[in-house]
């Protein structure tokens, strides 16, 4: 792996579920100076896999909302939703390694299992909620009988004592998580369900490993799931970016803002009369180069 990689580029990666607001803007803004800092590109990624809740209207309002704020970016945008056969492809090579397995848990099932006496003192939680405790991963379920596919962390992670990252954002430096950390607070992620196909996780380094992402730029809240990409991206054979994690942005009562909050969407503040250079100012931002 390399830690300067040239030539340098980023992406923004929105999903079409709801308006964005100023906690995107930010992280779109971030990227994009980064890329002009760098001398690089800047690029527009639509995470629409989720088809339940993807809307043509609120892609639509997507790039409404980035060229407001001054952004541009090369067409065409990739869409996740184009990208199926790849993410079957590194799901075959990552079962043909033996590292992952079918589940056929529900979030009530895993409750229960995290309720018992023998585990409540166990029970963590990592990036996808209560760190899953391992019922199937000795079950040997069929794909027919288990609505998901789970990585097998420990099995992943043998002859490795830590996984490494590079991050130049929050608290810059080669950062490390040992093994045993990862299989304690991370567990065995879902990387495939049946309803969308597959999970953020296994999507995000394929698709970064596509473009040719040299930098990933995103929320804070994020940083956790890194050691996971970079696990995968070990095992898919992909390139690892370096990472720089921004502080989020949230609203007066120190909550993360979320799509929900059409108060501070980027539309409402457009609809109000508000110029973008209020918004980057807001922001503490310039304007776009």
């Amino acid at each position: 792996m390399a830690d300067t990689l040239t030539p340098y580029i980023t992406r923004f990666a929105p999903s079409p579920t709801g308006a964005l607001h100023l906690g995107h803007a930010y992280s779109a803004l971030i990227g994009n100076n980064r890329a002009h800092e760098h001398g690089g590109q800047f690029l527009l990624r639509i995470e629409d896999i989720d088809t339940q809740r993807c809307r043509p209207e609120w892609e639509a309002a997507i790039y409404r909302d980035l060229h407001w704020l001054g952004l541009n970016w090369p067409k065409p945008v990739l869409r996740q939703s184009s990208q199926s056969l790849a993410y079957q492809t590194a799901m075959a090579r990552l079962f043909d390694l033996g590292l992952t397995y079918h589940c056929s848990c529900t979030r009530g099932d895993i409750r229960a299992a995290l309720a018992a006496p023998q585990e409540s003192a166990q029970a963590l939680f990592g990036p996808d909620g209560p760190v899953y405790p391992g019922t199937c991963r000795n079950s040997n379920l069929r794909p027919d009988q288990a609505p998901a596919l789970r990585l097998n962390i420990a099995r992943a992670l043998e002859g490795l004592s830590s996984v490494s990252f590079t991050e130049t954002g929050y608290q810059s430096g080669v950062r490390f998580c040992t093994a045993k950390d990862m299989i304690a607070t991370l567990g065995d992620v879902v990387l495939a369900r049946k309803d969308i196909g597959v999970s953020y996780h296994l999507a995000v380094v394929v698709d970064d490993g596509a473009q040719n992402i040299t930098e990933v730029v995103r929320g804070l809240d994020l940083q956790p799931a890194t050691a996971i990409h970079q696990l995968l991206q070990h095992h898919l054979g992909l390139p690892r970016p370096r990472y720089h994690h921004h502080h989020l942005i949230r609203d007066t009562a120190g909550k993360r803002l979320a799509k929900r909050d059409d108060a501070r969407s980027l539309a409402s503040f457009r609809a109000q009369g508000m110029a973008c250079d209020d918004v980057l100012s807001a922001l503490g931002l310039e304007k776009p180069l």
